[in-house]
């Protein structure tokens, strides 16, 4: 047997993955954190897990498939918007009805957004969908700051509590359990969707779309299809948002947050679906220590924009990126089998060569 051949038959030692790590750490947290936390800080993490949500939304939609939206909002505050007026004029407020409802409302809008921005004849420029979402975000927000009948720029309160059966489900332990078990969902299935086949061509439209689109893929298909699912998940989260803090107004439709939902996926590391919610527990922690200053509290835009500067020039890759390698963060598809193939036929060839 030849050299070559024995080397082969050594096995390299492979990488410590860190993302399954860090998925039993998160994991591990979110089971524990009521027990070691007071009851306003359950609130407060609750509404991190929330917005944790539509940060995943933002991270499928550019982290892998190259969608620049600063549309997240929309299906956020439009979802938000339905569950209210439904809650206060029909008694709408079963668990039960109100996820469903506010997915199908992201579905929706999401679907109008697409069907405009990214089905048509040729691929649309990045800089054209985030415009693009950009103004529908804006142009939503200032329809509804003028709506007296969904109380304009006073916006709207909810006045029953999310019920499931005859409980209800006041802002606390329970609510934050619930919410943590749909972001375990929300996770698990889109973890699933970007590993499956389908999760396959999207990682070949991040390396070369014109490639795929010259092997017959509609490019603009497979995008509006994960815009869609990203906008469920974003109505989603609207929905819960809205019932755990009681209120929903322009501002949760605006550009403002459709900016901090871009921000959560860049300061954490867009393309790991982790990334993102690292990026929430990161910078809602730092705003929450600084609500309270007074003379900081004013500059927080100011120091929000320098920040994704900073990460957008020095760090594209985010938070994660100090501990996740490129290769990780992309995927492996199909490496393993052909580093096999591979080694097969080379210790055929020492075979041969001995015999």
């Amino acid at each position: 047997m030849s050299d070559a051949a024995n080397s082969i038959r050594k096995p390299a030692r492979r990488p410590v993955r860190v993302i399954p790590i860090v998925e039993v750490v998160l994991l591990v947290l979110l089971i524990t954190v009521p027990f070691f936390v007071s009851d306003f800080l359950t609130i407060i993490v609750t509404r991190m897990i929330i917005l944790g949500m539509l940060a995943i939304s933002f991270d499928l939609c550019w982290g892998y498939s190259g969608i620049m939206t600063f549309g997240q909002a929309l299906f956020f505050g439009m979802s938000g918007y339905v569950v209210a007026l439904l809650a206060n004029k029909a008694g709408f407020v079963q668990l039960w009805g109100v996820i469903p409802l506010g997915m199908l409302v992201g579905l929706v809008v999401s679907f109008l957004i697409a069907w405009f921005l990214l089905l048509g004849k040729h691929r649309p420029e990045i800089i054209f969908v985030a415009l693009g979402t950009l103004t529908a975000s804006y142009a939503a927000e200032r329809l509804v700051a003028g709506w007296e009948w969904v109380g304009a720029g006073n916006g709207m309160s909810i006045f029953d509590f999310l019920l499931i059966g005859d409980y209800e489900l006041e802002p606390g332990i329970v609510f934050y359990y619930i919410a943590a078990a749909i972001l375990v969902i929300v996770y698990l299935a889109s973890r699933y969707l970007v590993r499956s086949q389908f999760g396959l061509v999207l990682a070949g439209m991040r390396q070369n779309e014109d490639r795929l689109a010259f092997f017959g893929y509609r490019i603009q298909v497979f995008k509006a299809l994960v815009f869609c699912f990203a906008g469920m998940i974003a109505g989603l989260s609207g929905a819960l948002y809205t019932y755990h803090e009681g209120f929903v107004g322009p501002g949760s439709m605006g550009m403002a947050l459709s900016t901090y939902a871009v921000l959560y996926g860049l300061f954490g590391g867009t393309g790991t679906l982790l990334g993102p919610l690292i990026g929430v527990v990161a910078i809602e922690s730092i705003s929450f220590v600084l609500s309270d200053l007074d003379e900081v509290k004013s500059f927080w835009p100011i120091i929000l924009g320098v920040i994704m500067l900073i990460v957008v020039a020095y760090k594209p890759t985010g938070l994660m990126g100090f501990f996740v390698s490129q290769r990780e963060r992309i995927g492996t598809f199909g490496v393993a089998e052909n580093k096999r193939g591979k080694a097969s036929r080379q210790v055929k060839g020492g075979d041969d060569g001995t015999a």
